[in-house]
């Protein structure tokens, strides 16, 4: 029998004024750090936001393996608050709203944490954990009500039910894809660029992460991981923008494990790998603040 009715409608989030998607088809990439820190660099860009100081927040929709309470050291964080109305209150550190199932989950044993504490769900429950997170968070500044100028979300890898779920019932207003230089990498960037485009979601454009390694005695550029002309091939196959080419510096990864993001912290006058790559990730969200400004 033919399926009565039409597509389901896409719809906005409560109390959010636009969405951004950062995801990669491959684990292991870096995506978990770029959306953090890009989240950071959106609402420190005055000059490209369409207000002096933007609101933006965080979602983590990896249920299986949530990154944003170790990167936003909100591990040992208590459950989050609920509203009179029954929505959660995101949790705040550094200044931006963030959640994350990883709040949601019962600490281990022995621990003050949540983080060893493992999902083991079927794909029922997944979806109705996702929904929640999309629909049941109140996003409100709590004393001036104000809402979010851009919610940031955190994807699983892969293209799974996730991703499906948040393309079909969600208004994406932009999808920003992290990749390294591997081609095991870049093939599942592919099959994420065609998901997303398969459910009409529009993408902001590309990010290569881990580019290449700046020597900080000779200050020559090494490609550790390989060219990344097979990446910028892949964005002109797709005719997709590159947003940016980020360098390896051991500071994000530090920052990252002591959850003060990188894009915080102060840079060394010595370090060009440092310096390249905070301007990288400005002109990201440059580039992204003017993406969402043409497509709403």
């Amino acid at each position: 029998m033919p399926r009565k009715g039409g597509p389901i409608a896409k719809r906005p989030l409560p109390h959010v004024k636009t969405v951004v998607a950062v995801a990669s088809g491959k684990g292991g990439v870096g995506k978990s750090t770029v959306a953090v820190n890009l989240a950071f660099s959106l609402a420190m860009d005055a000059k490209s936001a369409p207000r002096e100081r933007p609101r933006v927040g965080v979602l983590d929709l990896d249920i299986f393996g949530p990154s944003i309470p170790k990167l936003m050291a909100l591990e040992n964080a208590e459950e989050p608050l609920l509203t009179d109305a029954g929505a959660i209150v995101p949790l705040v550190n550094h200044g931006l709203p963030c959640m994350s199932m990883g709040f949601l989950l019962p600490k281990a044993p022995g621990t003050d944490s949540s983080s060893d504490t493992p999902v083991v769900w079927r794909g029922l429950m997944v979806q109705k954990a996702v929904q929640q997170l999309l629909f049941d968070v109140d996003w409100r500044e709590p004393e001036s009500g104000a809402e979010l100028d851009v919610l940031v979300i955190d994807m699983p890898p892969g293209t799974g039910d996730v991703p499906l779920t948040l393309g079909q019932l969600v208004q994406v207003d932009g999808a920003v894809i992290v990749s390294t230089p591997q081609d095991v990498a870049l093939t599942d960037v592919r099959k994420g660029i065609s998901m997303f485009q398969k459910v009409s979601v529009p993408i902001a454009g590309l990010v290569l992460n881990e580019s290449h390694f700046i020597c900080p005695s000779c200050t020559t550029p090494h490609e550790l991981f390989g060219s990344p002309a097979a990446f910028r091939a892949t964005a002109a196959r797709f005719g997709v923008e590159v947003l940016g080419e980020l360098p390896l510096v051991p500071g994000v990864s530090q920052g990252g494990d002591r959850g003060v993001p990188y894009a915080l912290s102060s840079t060394s006058t010595s370090d060009p790998g440092g310096k390249e790559w905070k301007e990288t990730m400005a002109g990201v969200a440059s580039k992204v603040w003017q993406f969402l400004q043409r497509s709403t």
